[in-house]
């Protein structure tokens, strides 16, 4: 699978996929990340690829050719191949787990537009066909957060990225509270102990246990 990033700060994006299982995926072939900066296909000196807004307002608009000229560039690197092109938006279809394993399925190719400032000309959403999609009830400066969210999720979904495909969470009987050794934590003179349920080796009641801790 391979994704394409279109956005103004491709070095946002170098610690994330440059550490532990993304970067092993990356070296391993099972994904690919390639980056589309709007500013290479600006057409002045300066690459400037911002306005003021028409109607008045704080901050700037990203303007709609440079971005588009990106986004064609990342659409012919994807071949004739069924491609999912996503637009960051607050007010968009929330993306959450199902979402992943079904564009993980259906797509071997999906281009992020990250917006930044005030957002990109609007008139780009009317030249590719594309969907808004927002990754919670909140406002963030820019769509390059909401693509790792989407890329981590998407990832995880393709075999060979987790060292075990079965230790993916939504696919098992998973709590939130996890324990490892020593049994007995001490820490400022108080004891913290592992629930006997987990030392139990009767794996129906620690899958009980389990389910009622994902479901309080």
């Amino acid at each position: 699978m391979t994704f394409h990033i279109v956005t103004l700060f491709p070095g946002a994006f170098d610690s994330y996929l440059g550490e532990s299982i993304l970067k092993r995926a990356i070296e391993d072939g099972k994904i690919k990340v390639k980056i589309y900066n709007p500013r290479d296909f600006a057409t002045d000196k300066w690459a400037r690829v911002d306005q003021k807004p028409y109607g008045g307002g704080p901050g700037m608009v990203i303007q709609a050719l440079p971005v588009a000229r990106a986004i064609e560039k990342a659409k012919k690197a994807c071949g004739k191949v069924a491609t999912k092109i996503v637009f960051f938006s607050p007010s968009g279809r929330r993306f959450d787990t199902a979402y992943a394993k079904t564009a993980a399925k259906k797509y071997k190719h999906v281009i992020f537009v990250c917006g930044r400032y005030e957002g990109i000309d609007a008139r780009v959403k009317k030249m590719f066909r594309m969907e808004d999609i927002s990754v919670g009830p909140f406002v963030l400066t820019g769509g390059e957060l909401p693509a790792m969210i989407m890329i981590d999720s998407m990832a995880r979904q393709i075999e060979g990225v987790l060292g075990n495909f079965d230790s993916r969470e939504e696919e098992r009987i998973a709590s939130p509270d996890s324990y490892t050794r020593p049994e007995v934590v001490l820490y400022k003179k108080k004891k913290y102990r592992v629930p006997k349920v987990l030392l139990s080796g009767n794996h129906r009641l620690i899958d009980e246990w389990r389910q009622g801790r994902s479901n309080p």
